[in-house]
C-alpha cells in the first residue's frame, strides 16, 4: 500500500491546491498537454484471492511497452483507473497505489491519463489533487451518474469547472453511457472546452455523427477528442479525432498502432480493411464479453489477465469459444 511519505505527500498536495486557488483555476495555468495518440487503458491484475497483483501489473506493461513497431507508431501513453481497470470496486489507495506503480515502470515520455472521477465534486477534486501528487500526467474524470437524472448540463459543467480549477494537472472528460447511463451533452462539453485546464473528451458512446459535432464546436478551442473504443477508430479519425483509448489495444496494440498510423497517412483503403478485422474481436472485449472477456485474452496473449474482482464473473465455457472465434474468423489467433 501507499507509504507514509507518500499519503504525507498526497495531502501536502492537496493542502497547497485548495489554498492556492482563488476565484478560479491557477496551479496548472499555461500547462498544455497533447494527448493525441493511442492509449490501452489498463486493467488491474488480481491474484486468486482477489488482492491487487503488482508485479503482474508492471510485467504487463513492460511487454506493452515493448511490442514490435516495425515503422508503427508506438502508444502515446496509458490510461490507468479507467472503467477496464475495475475502479469502482477498488479501495482509494488502492486507486492511487496502482497508479504509482504505473507511474515508476513508464518511461517519462510516456503519459499517464489517470481516472479520477468520484460520485461527489469533492471527492473527485481530492482524488485528481491524489492522482497528481502520484505521478499522473492528466485525470480522466467520467461523469458523476448515481443521481444521473439530476445530472444536467448546468450540474456537470459545474462539477468539471470546480475539478478543473483546483486540478494541478489538465483534465480529460469522460463519456462513458453503457456504465453511466448518460452521456455528457454537446452542449456542456463545448462550455467546458473553453476552460483552460480542460484538454480533451474520451468518448465512449460510439455515435461517430457526436463525435464530429464535437471536433466541429470546439474547433476554436485547444480541445482534443479522442474515441473511447477501437471498433470505431477509423470513422473517428475521419471527423477529426486525434487518438483512441482502446480496450483492444491491450492485446492488439500494434495493430491498433497501425490503424492510426494508415488514419493519419491516408491510407484509407488499408485503414478500411484493418478496421473491419478488428470490430468483431473489439466488439468482444467491450460491449459482448466485458472485462472478463478482456482478461482471458489477455491470457491468450502472453499478458496476464487472471480473475476479476467480484461481483464481475468469469466466461463460461461457451461465452470463452464464442470469444475466440471472434478472434480466430479475423486472423488473430
Amino acid at each position: 500500500m501507499l507509504g507514509p511519505r507518500v499519503w504525507s505527500s498526497v495531502r501536502q498536495g492537496l493542502s497547497r491546491a485548495l489554498s492556492s486557488t482563488v476565484g478560479g483555476w491557477a496551479s496548472g495555468e499555461g500547462r498544455k498537454v497533447d494527448i493525441s495518440g493511442i492509449y490501452p487503458p489498463v486493467t488491474t491484475p488480481f491474484t486468486a484471492t482477489a488482492e491487487v497483483d503488482y508485479g503482474k501489473l508492471e510485467e504487463n506493461l513492460h511487454k506493452l511497452g515493448t511490442f514490435p513497431f516495425r515503422g508503427v507508431a508506438s502508444l502515446a501513453g496509458f490510461v490507468v483507473q479507467g472503467s477496464n481497470g475495475e475502479f469502482p470496486f477498488l479501495t482509494s489507495s488502492e486507486r492511487l497505489e496502482v497508479v504509482s506503480r504505473v507511474r515508476q515502470a513508464l518511461p517519462r515520455d510516456k503519459l499517464l491519463l489517470a481516472g479520477s472521477g468520484c460520485e461527489s465534486t469533492q471527492a473527485t477534486v481530492e482524488m485528481t489533487v491524489s492522482m497528481a501528487q502520484v505521478g499522473a500526467d492528466a485525470a480522466m474524470v467520467v461523469t458523476p451518474c448515481y443521481y444521473h437524472g439530476r445530472m444536467n448540463s448546468a450540474a456537470l459543467i459545474h462539477h468539471y469547472t470546480k475539478v478543473a480549477d483546483l486540478s494541478p494537472i489538465p483534465v480529460v472528460l469522460y463519456s462513458v453511457p453503457a456504465n453511466t447511463g448518460l452521456d455528457l451533452p454537446v452542449d456542456a462539453v463545448v462550455t467546458l472546452s473553453q476552460h483552460p485546464n480542460i484538454v480533451g473528451i474520451k468518448d465512449s458512446g460510439g455515435d461517430v455523427t457526436r463525435i464530429g459535432l464535437i471536433v466541429h464546436k470546439t474547433r476554436r478551442q485547444d480541445f482534443q477528442v479522442l474515441a473511447g473504443s477501437a471498433g470505431f477508430l477509423l470513422a473517428s479519425y475521419a471527423v477529426g479525432a486525434v487518438g483512441g483509448v482502446c480496450a483492444l489495444a491491450n492485446v492488439l496494440g500494434a495493430q491498433v498502432c497501425q490503424l492510426e498510423r494508415l488514419c493519419l497517412t491516408g491510407q484509407w483503403e488499408d485503414a478500411q480493411k484493418l478496421q473491419h478485422r478488428l470490430i468483431e474481436p473489439n466488439t468482444a472485449v467491450t460491449r459482448r464479453f466485458g472485462i472478463p472477456g478482456l482478461k482471458k485474452t489477455m491470457d491468450w496473449f502472453g499478458y496476464y489477465g487472471g480473475p476479476c474482482r467480484a461481483p464481475l464473473q468469469e466466461l463460461s465455457a461457451a461465452q470463452e469459444e464464442a470469444l475466440r472465434l471472434d478472434f480466430t474468423s479475423n486472423g488473430w489467433l
